[in-house]
């Protein structure tokens, strides 16, 4: 084309319009040249610009620059749209074929085949030989029940966690709760419009015959079930509604909590639920093989035990109410009747806290002792973790889970390091560990948890800190005999958590605990019936708290507390 042929074409930065629709007039101009050239091809551009000393911009040919980078953008985009033409046409050609083999595949219909041996139900964790034979040899290509070496024909049913398809085999593995089992399905049952649409988390039901895994291959249990039939109970969604793109490993912290529902169906979130069970079971054990009596104290209630500012009130049928903080009270006026007591229930902390050890409604473990010292106390508890631990670790199923949550983990060593407070705090001055406000710490400090943590983290065993201020300690707490400064009290600390355990020796003389009712400005008479156990036979007798959460991230080697509960509550978070 001669350049008297081609059309001038105006291009401005200030008032120009990128769009198909505009002129390239000098009324109408483009706003860059690499857009006009991409529409408009060869032709004469002119740029609005200013050069030297002009005050006002003008229409002036495009830089030779200019045209060189807008020729190689237009180039650039049109090999683009090329390609995308090409993956167009491509992926249209692949969703026809798909189509045509979903079609085909709607066409297979399978029955299950009434001619074989009754199918056993079992759950997918289930081992027992004299339940569930497993034929071995080569993987056959289809199951044979004329194999005189063959395996039990059984039903399972369970969610699928993960889904493989190899050539026209489609390999399944379902989870129920008690365990994993991989189940291979070949031939028509492949080709099922179900299995190739099959997606993460659809439950199912499969029978066939149980195998050994072939040599060198690996499958939970080391076994496999060599479908002859199965039917899709309930159907999750795929594409961008897919539990995998939905949740996410790496995902936003405060979305995954909105998703807790779905992220408790993977490993780690279920093998920490399912040490959470084997710890809680264990502790119920323990304390039966110990001769305690589990009681359930009221979680509503009129009295405090940790202080005001982090009771949740409520209105109880016109009278003010709280959610308990604590049981113990409760567990010490039972002691006259049972002897040594425990429960396992919710309390409840309104703290303004978002740490990473704090919740607004945890799973308590609480204990009270009768008739012990304070020595008593610190044996009874390294006895009740060591035991804990033992019954946990003793199930090889919690024990793996634990190895893969927790590979470094180590039961403690008895007996646990012992440590004043006023020990403590020359310890923290010599390490350079400052207090709250940034200064050395003083007798009298009330501990921050960070300090308390990074402690524990570096002489790295459980410690029981024991002998805090009088000042800095609940009201019902005992004074030591040999120091009135200080209680018998005591905190069991565990590396990488901190405080999982408080505890201490009870108050046990009438005109002492009145004392401190007074100390504490508190009304007496709410608690008349906490008073009358010194009144009506009083002994020596001392309890602990320990936080069953907080132990479980210790044991678990969790970040945070939050996830070593079904579904957390801290400040701000009461969903789902």
């Amino acid at each position: 084309m001669a350049d008297a042929e081609k059309k001038t074409i105006h291009i401005d930065e200030e008032v120009g319009q990128d769009s198909p629709d505009t002129e390239g007039s000098e009324s109408k101009p483009f706003k860059t040249l690499q857009f006009a050239y991409l529409h408009n091809g060869e032709q004469t551009y002119l740029v609005k610009r200013k050069e030297g000393d002009e005050e006002v911009a003008t229409y002036k040919p495009a830089a030779k620059a200019a045209m060189k980078k807008a020729v190689s953008y237009a180039d650039q985009q049109k090999k683009k749209a090329s390609k995308e033409k090409e993956l167009a046409i491509r992926q249209q050609k692949e969703e026809e074929e798909r189509q045509k083999v979903f079609d085909e595949a709607k066409k297979i219909v399978i029955k299950e085949d009434t001619s074989l041996p009754k199918a056993v139900k079992i759950h997918l964790g289930e081992t027992r030989p004299e339940v569930v034979k497993l034929g071995s040899g080569e993987r056959p290509k289809e199951v044979d029940y004329s194999s005189g070496d063959r395996g039990t024909r059984v039903r399972v049913m369970g969610r699928v966690h993960r889904e493989r398809k190899q050539k026209e085999v489609l390999f399944v593995t379902l989870r129920d709760g008690h365990g994993y089992m991989q189940c291979v399905l070949t031939g028509p049952l492949a080709k099922t419009y179900d299995a190739l649409t099959l997606t993460r988390e659809s439950s199912m039901m499969i029978t066939g015959e149980m195998w050994e895994v072939p040599p060198g291959a690996h499958a939970p249990d080391n076994r496999e079930l060599h479908a002859d039939y199965f039917e899709i109970v309930g159907k999750a969604p795929g594409g961008d509604d897919a539990i995998t793109n939905v949740v996410q490993a790496k995902g936003d912290v405060q979305t995954l909590l909105d998703r807790r529902h779905l992220v408790l169906r993977g490993e780690t979130a279920a093998s920490v639920m399912f040490v959470r069970d084997a710890v809680e079971h264990a502790f119920n054990v323990k304390y039966h093989e110990l001769g305690y009596v589990k009681v359930s104290p009221p979680a509503l209630v009129q009295t405090q035990v940790e202080g005001g500012s982090t009771l949740f009130d409520f209105n109880y049928y016109g009278e003010k109410a709280y959610l308990t903080q604590s049981s113990q009270l409760y567990l010490e006026t039972a002691i006259p009747f049972a002897g040594n007591v425990y429960c396992i229930e919710k309390s409840f902390r309104a703290e303004k806290s978002l740490t990473r050890r704090h919740l607004s409604e945890y799973t308590h473990i609480e204990a009270e002792l009768d008739f012990i010292t304070f020595d008593d106390l610190l044996e009874h508890l390294e006895d009740i973790i060591c035991g804990v631990l033992d019954h946990v670790l003793a199930n090889p199923r919690t024990a793996a889970m634990l190895q893969d949550l927790n590979p470094d983990f180590q039961k403690p060593e008895r007996p646990f390091k012992r440590m004043k407070y006023a020990d403590a705090i020359d310890w923290l001055r010599s390490h350079d560990i400052p207090n709250e406000d940034g200064n050395p710490h003083q007798f009298g400090d009330d501990i921050a948890e960070a300090a308390e943590r990074r402690m524990t983290d570096i002489i790295n065993r459980p410690i029981f800190l024991t002998h805090f201020p009088v000042e800095i300690k609940a009201f019902y707490m005992q004074k030591d005999k040999a120091d009135p400064r200080v209680t018998e009290s005591v905190d069991c600390l565990m590396p990488g958590v901190g405080e999982i355990v408080g505890g201490s020796m009870r108050m046990d003389d009438y005109d002492e605990l009145m004392a401190a009712y007074q100390r504490e400005g508190m009304d007496p008479s709410p608690y008349y019936w906490y008073t009358d156990q010194r009144r009506y036979g009083t002994s020596p007798h001392g309890g602990y708290g320990l936080g069953l959460e907080r132990f479980l991230a210790w044991l678990c080697k969790q970040h945070t507390v939050r996830d070593t509960c079904l579904y957390p509550r801290y400040m701000g978070r009461c969903k789902p």
